[in-house]
């Protein structure tokens, strides 16, 4: 058992929340308190949906749990707490749950990132920045530790990775070595990955338009999955909290296919 305080502060601070450049909607940092004011367990999660909440709550003894997010609850803004607002943070105070919630803090994080964990996960060596966000390092771009591999591998290897189904866009050459990652919806970036000059650009999804923007700057384009992209970095940072402050945790998968 720990403080909620004493929790929200060290993650401010490991992630940089006041720091990090992001979109008004994400809110970084504490979304909801809980009535206790204290954490027994973490439950970390890739979105605050009503579904992930009630899976929480299925769960058994959801009291004191900080619910940890990637995408949270009030995207939509400064709307009135009715509707689907309503139920989600009903359902949180009615069972004691606190949500914090990391979007671009999270994807960008050295040690338990998104775009660092899956770059671990290809195989990728010799990280540097990749692109960025309102002037803040964004991505990262490396070298697969082994050598050049056919293009279809590194799909195969994501597949493996992520539990998911990749879709490649062969728009460059047909062995990979280097390659730049922008977890989430990061497909109108395949430009800044051809002026990098790498071989591949894995990302989550990208609009109609990014098939003929790999095919014509010389690009294999991946698209792994908005949801499957974004599971790695709130288990990392779960586990390292786990570790930190003795607290068990636990993942809630639910995927959208997209």
């Amino acid at each position: 058992m720990i403080q909620l305080d004493e929790l929200t502060g060290y993650l401010d601070g490991f992630l940089r929340i006041g720091d990090v450049p992001d979109e008004p909607g994400a809110v970084n940092g504490l979304q909801v308190a809980n009535a206790s004011g204290s954490v027994r367990q973490i439950v970390a999660a890739v979105d605050a949906s009503l579904a992930t909440i009630e899976g929480v709550i299925a769960g058994g003894r959801a009291e004191g749990t900080m619910l940890l997010v990637h995408h949270g609850m009030l995207w939509d803004g400064n709307v009135p707490v009715t509707g689907r607002r309503f139920r989600r943070l009903a359902a949180l105070l009615r069972h004691d749950i606190a949500l914090y919630s990391a979007h671009i803090p999270l994807d960008v994080h050295p040690e338990v990132g998104n775009n660092v964990m899956l770059a671990h996960r290809l195989g990728c060596t010799d990280l540097v920045a990749f692109d960025s966000y309102k002037g803040a390092p964004l991505g990262v771009q490396g070298r697969l530790a082994g050598g050049a591999v056919a293009r279809r591998e590194l799909a195969d290897r994501l597949d493996a990775a992520l539990a998911t189904t990749t879709r490649l866009i062969p728009g460059g050459p047909e062995r990979v070595e280097t390659v730049a990652i922008i977890t989430g919806g990061a497909g109108g970036r395949v430009g800044a990955a051809g002026a990098a000059g790498v071989d591949a650009f894995v990302t989550g999804e990208g609009a109609h338009y990014t098939y003929f923007d790999a095919m014509e700057l010389g690009v294999n384009v991946y698209f792994a999955g908005h949801y499957a992209t974004e599971t790695l970095g709130v288990q990392a940072l779960a586990t390292h909290l786990a570790a930190r402050f003795g607290l068990p945790w636990a993942f809630h998968d639910h995927p959208t296919g997209l």
